[in-house]
C-alpha cells in the first residue's frame, strides 16, 4: 500500500501526542525506579512523577489524590468496579442495573456476576440512545448496589445525562459508577457535581499511551468499600496490586492536560468538521444517523446504510479510510451490534452501518476525501445489488 489510509477510527484508539511521548521517556531510561522503593533516589524521583500525575488526572475530575486508582485501562478498572462492588456489598443487596449499550467490559462483568447469583437488570434506550429516567428509579429496589451507566458510547457517542443519573442514585442511596472511557477529555467531568462514586478512565483514547487507566473510587459522603480483585505488593493502597508503570502515568497525565487545555477549541473544531461530513454522507437516500443528533461525541457519527451489504462497504473503503462498523473490542465478531440492535435496528441494518470517529489530527481535506469515497462505494454497491 503506497499511502496509508486516512484514520477516522478514534474510538477505537488515538494516536499517541508527541508531546505526550516526550514527557514520557525519560521515565524509560534515566528515572527507571520503582515508585515503591522509598530507601533510594531512584526511587523517590519516580514516586514524586507518579504523585504529580495522579494530582493532574484528580484535579481533572475534581476528585482527592487519594480516590484515584491506576490500572491498567478502562476494561480492567470496569471489572474492579462492578466485581469489586458485587464482592463488598453483597450483604446488602445482589442487584444491580446497567444498560443494554454498553461495553462489553460492563456487561460481560455484570453476566459473570449472574452465574454467582447476582440480579442485574439491563435497561432499555430509547431510539436515540439515552435512557429513560423515570424507568432508572422505577428499577431501584432495597437490594440495589450499584447503577452503572457509561457517559459516552463507544458506538454512537451518545452522552448520558450523568447530572441526572447520580441525583437519582444519591436520592436511592445507590452507588453510581460509569465508564468514562471515551468521555475523559472530550467532556467536562465533575464526580461531585454528578454524585459519582465510582469513574472508569482511560488514557489511549484521548491520545496518551495504551495499557494505563485509572478508577475513581469516593472515600467520604459516603466512603465507598471496594473489594480488590489483583492481590499481591498492596500497591494502591491494597485495592489494586502491581508494580505501578511510571512512564504511562506521567503520559496519561500529560495527555488529560493537553486535553483540557484544549477542549474547548478543539470540540468546536470537530464538531464542525462532523457536521461537514455527515451532511454530506446523510444527503444520500437510506442513510439514518444512529443516536441523538446533537447529544452526542463532538468527533462521532453512525451511520446505517439501506441495501448495502456491511462488510463489502468496509471492503470497498479499507484502501481509503480506517474505520469500523461498531466497538473495536468486537470486531471480530460475527454478531450484529448489540447497540444498534438496542436502538431497534433488524441485523441486516444493524450489519451495514459505519462508525466515524474524527480526531485531533483530523482535517477538513480528509473529510472531503472520506465523504466522496463513502457516497461512490455506497452507489456502487447499490448499483451493483440491482444487477444480481
Amino acid at each position: 500500500m503506497s499511502q496509508r489510509p486516512i484514520y477516522l477510527d478514534c474510538h477505537a484508539t488515538t494516536p499517541m501526542d508527541k508531546r505526550v511521548l516526550e514527557a514520557m521517556l525519560p521515565y524509560f531510561t534515566e528515572h527507571f525506579g520503582n515508585p515503591s522503593s522509598i530507601n533510594h533516589f531512584y526511587g523517590w524521583e519516580a514516586e514524586v512523577a507518579v504523585k504529580k500525575a495522579r494530582e493532574t488526572i484528580a484535579n481533572a475530575i475534581n476528585c482527592s489524590t487519594e480516590e484515584m486508582i491506576f490500572t491498567s485501562g478502562a476494561t480492567e478498572a470496569n471489572n474492579l468496579a462492578i466485581k469489586g462492588i458485587a464482592e463488598a456489598y453483597f450483604t446488602k443487596g445482589k442487584h444491580i442495573i446497567t444498560v443494554k449499550t454498553e461495553h462489553r467490559a460492563i456487561l460481560d462483568p455484570c453476566q459473570y456476576l449472574e452465574t454467582l447469583g447476582f440480579e442485574i437488570t439491563y435497561l432499555p434506550v430509547q431510539k436515540d440512545g439515552l435512557i429513560d429516567l423515570e424507568l432508572l428509579e422505577k428499577t431501584i429496589i432495597p437490594e440495589t448496589i450499584l447503577v452503572s451507566v457509561m457517559a459516552a458510547n463507544n458506538e454512537i457517542g451518545v452522552l448520558q445525562p450523568l447530572k441526572e443519573i447520580g441525583e437519582i442514585c444519591q436520592k436511592n442511596d445507590v452507588l453510581f459508577h460509569s465508564d468514562a472511557a471515551q468521555a475523559f477529555g472530550k467532556i467536562p467531568l465533575d464526580v461531585q457535581a454528578m454524585n459519582l462514586h465510582l469513574l472508569s478512565l482511560t488514557a489511549h483514547k484521548v491520545y496518551g499511551p495504551k495499557g494505563i487507566g485509572a478508577l475513581y473510587i469516593r472515600r467520604r459522603d459516603p466512603r465507598v468499600n471496594i473489594a480488590p480483585q489483583l492481590h499481591g505488593g498492596g500497591q494502591e493502597k491494597g485495592i489494586r496490586s502491581g508494580t505501578l508503570y511510571t512512564p504511562q502515568i506521567v503520559g496519561f497525565a500529560k495527555a488529560i492536560e493537553l486535553a483540557l487545555a484544549e477542549i474547548k477549541t478543539e470540540n468546536k473544531r470537530q464538531k464542525e468538521l462532523r457536521n461537514r461530513l455527515q451532511k454530506q454522507i446523510l444527503d444520500i437516500e437510506g442513510v439514518h444517523l444512529n443516536g441523538h443528533p446533537t447529544k452526542r461525541l463532538p468527533g462521532n457519527i453512525n451511520i446505517s446504510i439501506e441495501g448495502v451489504d456491511g462488510a463489502a462497504l468496509l471492503l470497498g473503503l479499507q484502501s481509503i479510510v480506517a474505520l469500523s462498523s461498531g466497538s473495536a473490542c468486537t470486531s471480530k465478531t460475527t454478531k450484529p451490534s448489540h447497540v444498534l440492535k438496542a436502538l431497534g435496528h433488524s441485523d441486516k441494518l444493524a450489519y451495514s452501518s459505519l462508525r466515524f470517529g474524527l480526531g485531533r489530527f483530523t482535517n477538513i481535506e480528509e473529510i472531503d476525501q472520506v465523504s466522496q469515497q463513502v457516497i461512490n462505494t455506497i452507489q456502487s454497491l447499490r448499483k451493483a445489488a440491482i444487477k444480481t
